[in-house]
């Protein structure tokens, strides 16, 4: 097996794990439609975790709703850059980088199944409503959960990363002043 071979296949696993979590999404969100579009609640841990129908057209938690159509294919124009702009990087990544790979396969895979929504339905499907107490997180759905897990595994690569060069570089000056 040669090099690019090898190379096609590590990043073939990268997509296939975020085709898979595509998949998810899509199911989870076709459940929803066909159990929750009528109001009603399923819940699953009382006084936490609830499941129940929304849709939403504007972006994270509900921004940016009234956009209009011009809105909804600004968004789908961003989304879809956003998809491409992952995908070249993870086929441009080094193989040492899985952490990073990991959470740009689930930044993808976010990236699409709400951008799926958004050019079937003009909407995004949102259904995973999580309680504490009296707070209610604003309700969302597989897709999102992928994209904020994706962001704070990259925001976590970027600070273990720093403070690695960080205590390279202070190495590196002890070494050089003797």
């Amino acid at each position: 097996m040669s090099a690019r071979d090898r190379n096609l296949g590590w990043r073939a696993a990268y997509l296939f794990a975020a085709a898979c979590v595509f998949l998810v999404d899509q199911v989870t969100k076709a459940w929803a439609v066909r159990r929750l579009r009528f109001g009603e609640t399923v819940r699953a841990v009382e006084g936490f975790l609830h499941f129940g129908y929304a849709e939403n057209p504007g972006i994270a938690f509900g921004q940016f709703q009234e956009g209009g159509e011009f809105g909804r294919w600004l968004l789908i124009a961003l989304a879809a850059l956003a998809a491409v702009g992952v995908a070249l990087y993870i086929f441009r990544a080094a193989r040492t980088d899985d952490r990073t790979l990991g959470a740009c396969a689930l930044l993808l895979a976010g990236i699409v199944g709400n951008l799926t929504d958004r050019v079937r339905l003009g909407y995004v499907i949102d259904f995973i409503e999580v309680h504490l107490g009296s707070y209610q997180w604003p309700t969302f759905n597989v897709a999102d959960a992928a994209i904020c897990t994706g962001a704070v595994l990259l925001a976590l690569d970027i600070i273990l990363e720093g403070r690695k060069e960080g205590g390279r570089q202070k190495t590196l000056m002890r070494s050089e002043n003797p």
